[in-house]
């Protein structure tokens, strides 16, 4: 009862804030990847934005944290928006939170820098300035061991991701798996006429595009894609993220605004055997919460639970933490909307939690 309690919440919270316009989705009414082509159908078309000023003009919209500051996924750093602030000008950047830039999360090399997927804010995101140079167009991956670690637990280093290439990759940090996955389908979508023919573009790109316009990606980047949309849900960052876009582009990501749609899509040839299902199974409830605790029920044993403020702050580390009765319960937790980081056998996840 308590993991459908939870999921009602949930929905009702992504319903309440997602500000679908009516009938958007009328169309997509089939499964598989006759729904795929129904959502190509639906988002396809939409405003293309200059690459300069028209992203840079567009973050402060998209992109900003309730402070006001950049929101980076690579780094923890505090950037001002702007040519007055940290907007990246062409020299610099050597080290991290220096300047912040415009970050191609699926590669441009991977598509050639065709238009208009070049300027397409849903997968074109303010990062720091050092962190996206060296990741270069590196694959996302799982690393094993870092040559590199960002300020925000990024990573750079070999993959051990089950069934892939054992090549470099770019680990992004926990909190931002789900949100990169979703960019991922989201691209795999709208640009489904023509990414059949982004597979040997690049070295990277091939190893983890499978050159067709359906399936899209090889097993094992699809798997590992799909775990990271489960283990990091859709949050209120995205939510916010998703209808900022639209004001601007004039279409949706409709794995935000629908997150069973790439169950819908891909379903059959995903499995949970790579994923760790007890981790999954976590329930944390009331979410969001009225009075100021939380409570963490659990089947497997936790190694450690942060609670991470949005602005990356670490609120509070509990190490080995005791049960009782298969629940933790976090107490006097101020206002505020958090990532609660939980870590069991060199595994975690991350969920998103709200305190009023």
């Amino acid at each position: 009862m308590k993991k459908i309690y939870t999921f009602t919440l949930l929905l009702a919270f992504i319903t309440g804030f997602a500000q679908i316009p009516a009938g958007y989705y009328n169309t997509a009414t089939g499964t598989g990847y006759t729904l795929k082509t129904q959502l190509y159908n639906k988002i396809h078309a939409h405003t293309e934005l200059s690459y300069t000023p028209g992203l840079w003009n567009a973050y402060p919209s998209t992109d900003a944290k309730a402070d006001g500051k950049v929101w980076d996924i690579y780094s923890n750093c505090t950037f001002t928006f702007g040519t007055g602030g940290n907007q990246d000008q062409g020299a610099g950047g050597s080290t991290e939170c220096e300047f912040y830039n415009r970050e191609h999360t699926f590669p441009k090399s991977w598509f050639g820098n065709g238009t208009p997927m070049y300027t397409d804010l849903f997968h074109v995101m303010p990062t720091d300035k050092k962190d996206n140079g060296l990741r270069g167009n590196m694959a996302y991956g799982i690393v094993g061991t870092a040559t590199y670690t960002t300020s925000n637990g990024s990573k750079i280093g070999n993959n051990i991701a089950a069934g892939g290439p054992s090549v470099v990759v770019f680990e992004p940090a926990d909190e931002y798996k789900g949100d990169i996955a979703r960019n991922y389908f989201y691209m795999a979508t709208c640009y489904q006429d023509v990414i059949a023919g982004w597979e040997n573009n690049n070295s990277s790109g091939a190893a983890f595009l499978d050159g067709t316009n359906t399936k899209v990606f090889e097993q094992w980047s699809l798997q590992m894609l799909y775990n990271w949309h489960l283990a990091d849900p859709v949050s209120a960052k995205e939510i916010a993220r998703n209808n900022a876009v639209y004001n601007i582009q004039g279409n949706r990501n409709p794995f935000i605004d629908h997150p069973e749609y790439v169950t819908s899509i891909w379903g059959p040839l995903l499995s949970t055997a790579t994923f760790n299902s007890a981790m999954a199974s976590i329930s944390v409830y009331p979410n969001p919460s009225n009075s100021h605790k939380i409570n963490i029920q659990s089947e497997t044993t936790l190694e450690e639970i942060q609670l991470i403020t949005i602005n990356g702050q670490l609120m509070q580390q509990i190490k080995n933490p005791v049960f009782d009765n298969s629940t933790y319960t976090m107490e006097n937790l101020p206002s505020g909307f958090y990532f609660l980081k939980l870590t069991s056998d060199h595994q975690s996840v991350t969920k998103k939690v709200i305190v009023n």
